[in-house]
């Protein structure tokens, strides 16, 4: 496993965005542990998280884009946090652009925040998580909307190994099979159990046999077979 992304779990850990314990989510499902990117809150955390993504997308996708698209409200603040770090890190200027919730009628008129999307450009949506697909299925449309533009594919900050909607595949596959693009994380819920499962600097692991056992579990029952 790369640096870099042992360094995100334990950052995801440290900031309290990635928890263990008994929760519920949105789909009802009862889960071990549980991912908010809203609880990146400081500018330093903003920062490092910015880098994270722009190493993840460098990897995965290259800086063969022209926008990274970040749906509203979460996906916001990723967005602008990630093309800050990509022209830090690599030199390369991207633009960002975020929706709105509701249409705005008047001044910076529409549904778009940010650059407008244009005829041709290649754009990248960025998002913390995806667990059943909904947000795409409401994201993709949008951006087809504004102009005849080729989205390269997404960026989530977290695999979650999951079944999606249908059941059959994870939610990051059965985006890749509906829409046509490749979906990435910068990593996966078996990396972030291998790399917590080890023994930490005070000889203890965070992932310990309980909740490896609740882990594996939960994957028994929804996880990708």
């Amino acid at each position: 496993m790369e640096a870099y992304k042992k360094d995100f779990i334990e950052f995801m850990v440290d900031a309290q965005v990635l928890r263990f314990g008994n929760f519920t989510l949105k789909s009802g499902r009862k889960s071990p542990f549980f991912m908010n990117a809203g609880a990146y809150t400081k500018g330093s955390q903003l920062l490092r998280l910015g880098e994270f993504y722009a190493r993840a997308i460098h990897d995965h996708y290259g800086l063969d884009f022209d926008v990274l698209f970040g749906p509203a409200y979460k996906g916001i603040p990723l967005a602008v946090a990630t093309v800050m770090a990509i022209s830090r890190l690599y030199g390369r200027d991207v633009r960002y652009c975020c929706n709105r919730k509701e249409v705005k009628d008047h001044g910076d008129k529409g549904i778009l925040l940010g650059s407008p999307l244009r005829d041709g450009d290649r754009v990248l949506i960025i998002e913390d998580v995806t667990t059943s697909g909904a947000s795409i299925a409401e994201t993709y449309p949008i951006i087809r909307a504004q102009a005849d533009v080729d989205v390269i594919g997404l960026i989530v900050s977290l695999n979650r190994m999951e079944v999606g909607r249908e059941g059959r595949l994870s939610a990051l596959d059965e985006i890749r099979e509906k829409y046509g693009f490749p979906a990435h994380a910068i990593v996966s819920m078996k990396e972030v159990t291998e790399h917590l499962s080890r023994p930490g600097e005070n000889g203890k692991a965070l992932i310990d046999a309980k909740l490896r056992k609740a882990l594996d579990a939960y994957y028994a029952e929804y996880g990708v077979h």
